[in-house]
């Protein structure tokens, strides 16, 4: 049985945006990091820092578009879901901690915006 399409197409843009982080340079330490504050999309290294990526695939730019839709509340579940990360993986406790967005429209243009919002508590 295969996924129903959004899912699909939430993989892929996933997969694209691990892609664009590691020929950034940045390291993937893991993806799709589960918990039960939340889900992380990716976790990547650059240096001493520790990237938190949220990826949002948006069809169209109605409501906003992709990174409109990282909302408030989704900020609170990212950062909660980055805290328990950090509790379970005390040796990267010492890095400094970003928060970023990649936005993917359906032509695959991406959109990584640095530093998108602070950690949210």
């Amino acid at each position: 049985m295969s996924k129903p399409e959004h899912l699909t197409k939430g993989s892929q843009a996933e997969s694209l945006a691990a892609r664009t982080v590691s020929e950034a340079g940045l390291k993937v330490i893991q993806q799709n990091f589960h918990s039960r504050f939340g889900e992380i999309d990716l976790i990547c290294r650059d240096g001493n820092e520790l990237i938190f990526v949220e990826v949002r695939y948006r069809s169209s730019a109605g409501f906003g578009g992709a990174a409109a839709s990282v909302t408030t509340a989704k900020q609170k579940k990212i950062t909660k879901a980055a805290q328990y990360f950090i509790l379970t993986n005390p040796a990267l406790s010492s890095l400094f901690m970003r928060f970023d967005v990649i936005a993917i429209d359906a032509g695959n243009s991406i959109e990584w915006i640095k530093g998108a919002f602070q950690a949210a508590l």
